[in-house]
């Protein structure tokens, strides 16, 4: 069974809570159910629309393959069932920044992905992010529940 790095079903917020900047993209600003976690991320809506209080559940895994093989880095047609075939919208990217709050009593990590210029900011409980490396390639993966 493939890996997942993270795993939670989230809570719309609000969308774009710095205004439009994009006609079709739309930031999305989410909390987590289970694990309080703040997220923002940019998402097409031209192709996957989200509006305010839908729920949605989003996992981040280091490959699309259902036996959790790493991936190669190249995409084949080979119609091979995967990860993908049971969400409806997969983004592929980079995890660039991971870093730590311990100034208040309740430490956060914020873990910075960007997937082609879409960009996510997790925030929360530090011991989520023990399973995340810099400069990993990750694949996020969303439905509606």
């Amino acid at each position: 069974m493939s890996e997942h790095l993270f795993e939670d079903t989230f809570v719309v917020n609000r969308l774009d809570p710095d205004g439009k900047k994009f006609d079709r993209v739309s930031r999305v600003e989410a909390r987590s159910e289970q694990l309080a976690m703040y997220m923002q991320l940019d998402v097409a809506t031209d192709v996957y629309p989200m509006q305010p209080n839908e729920k949605f559940n989003m996992v981040l895994a280091p490959t699309l393959n259902l036996d959790g093989t790493p991936d190669t880095g190249y995409y084949t047609q080979a119609g091979r069932k995967t990860l993908a075939d049971n969400y409806e919208y997969v983004m592929h990217g980079k995890l660039y920044k991971i870093s730590e709050d311990t100034s208040s009593q309740n430490a956060k990590v914020e873990i910075y992905a960007s997937f082609g210029g879409l960009l996510m900011l997790l925030r929360g409980d530090p011991s989520t992010a023990a399973s995340f490396e810099l400069d990993q390639r990750l694949f996020l993966l969303m439905r509606k529940v």
